[in-house]
């Protein structure tokens, strides 16, 4: 990744999708509670994320997260593979979020981004 992408996607499980709709605000999975901020993945992250992650989970959910709305509060980091990704030091506000959808995954691995 050469420039650092303006979005990244947050997925979420069912449960945690309605938390954000219905409280306008998302405090984390419990994972990122115990890291202390919230884990997100840029676009070509997400395949690597799911099946690391996410592997035998069912009805899941991708939130598109636009990073300008959030501000000094992204931090770009490396992890898995000495790989920069996205984490936000606050909670994840639903104003910051431009598209939200369903985990929609083909047999070969290619996944439909909600728009």
């Amino acid at each position: 990744m050469s420039a650092l992408p303006d979005h990244a996607w947050k997925i979420l499980t069912g449960e945690q999708k309605d938390m954000l709709l219905a409280e306008g605000i998302f405090h984390g999975a419990p994972v990122d509670l115990a890291d202390g901020y919230i884990h997100l993945s840029a676009e070509p992250q997400v395949a690597g994320t799911l099946d690391k992650h996410f592997a035998e989970q069912r009805g899941l959910w991708l939130a598109r997260v636009d990073l300008t709305r959030l501000g000094a509060s992204v931090r770009w980091e490396l992890s898995r593979g000495d790989a920069l990704f996205p984490h936000i030091y606050a909670p994840l506000p639903l104003s910051a979020v431009t598209a939200l959808g369903p985990l929609q995954r083909a047999a070969d691995g290619t996944i439909t981004y909600p728009v």
